[in-house]
């Protein structure tokens, strides 16, 4: 398996990954960016549509706005290949307001494309952020493809869920850094919930347990901390892991390398 990101400090709005050859499993999870992901080979079942999974087969593409919960895993002893494109959420928001005038809808769903010129073009844009291009040729590429091809093409799968704004509150004072990780009590008294109804409430807002969704967040502070290139030790102290192996065994659960490999 072979698995690389491109990054770039003059365009921190926007990050590309590939792989290979693939047998990685993820745990179901979620982003703060916008994430646009590709299938080259082999085939990946899609958890995240209400109906149930979908298998996405080469040529595929799957748009799944920040923060709406999914995962993509090849079927079983098989291997596939991939991208991952990776766009700050915000950055995406104002992009589209000053081009079209118009804000991004609320409840933007996850959509799934089989077009085989969108694909063509999500090739043609990844290599030449891979390349050695200039950025500014980068940057116009990128643009261009979202405002030509996004979000007008491809179906509809799952509409965001309704917010609540009890909940809400919790989850932004939670990725703020107001709130470390809990336990389940405590975070039913912090909104109000009975922890049956706290457990139906999250499943239903994030698509994740309230556990699980500390720890995708932890994950995601991680992936941060080490773009900035905070030390691994430093990193799983400071948000609560038992210890570096602990740190080091959840964050590929969820973004299936290792921090070292990450952070490149």
């Amino acid at each position: 398996m072979k698995t690389e990101f491109w990054r770039n400090k003059a365009l921190p709005y926007v990050e590309s990954r590939r792989a290979c050859d693939s047998r990685t499993c993820y745990l179901e999870h979620s982003h703060p960016t916008y994430s646009i992901g590709a299938v080259d080979s082999g085939s990946s079942i899609f958890t995240g549509a209400p109906d149930g999974p979908i298998e996405l087969t080469p040529g595929s593409l799957v748009l799944v706005p920040a923060h709406r919960s999914h995962a993509c895993n090849p079927l079983p002893d098989q291997s596939w290949s991939y991208q991952m494109l990776h766009l700050d959420a915000i950055w995406l928001e104002q992009l589209w307001q000053e081009s079209t005038g118009l804000s991004l809808k609320a409840q933007e769903p996850i959509r799934v494309s089989h077009e085989p010129l969108l694909y063509a073009a999500y090739c043609e844009l990844n290599a030449l952020l891979f390349s050695a291009a200039p950025v500014l040729n980068k940057e116009a590429a990128l643009i261009e493809f979202l405002l030509h091809h996004w979000p007008a093409h491809g179906q509809l799968l799952a509409p965001a869920p309704p917010p609540s704004p009890v909940l809400q509150k919790s989850l932004d004072r939670w990725i703020d850094g107001q709130l470390s990780t809990i336990p389940l009590h405590e975070l039913a008294q912090e909104t109000g919930f009975s922890r049956y109804q706290l457990i139906r409430a999250f499943r239903r807002h994030t698509g994740l347990t309230p556990q699980r969704w500390q720890l995708n967040q932890r994950v995601n502070l991680a992936r941060d901390a080490l773009k900035q290139g905070e030390e691994l030790a430093d990193i799983a102290y400071r948000l609560g892991f038992s210890d570096q192996s602990h740190f080091q065994r959840v964050f590929k659960h969820y973004t299936g390398v290792t921090p070292g490999q990450y952070r490149g």
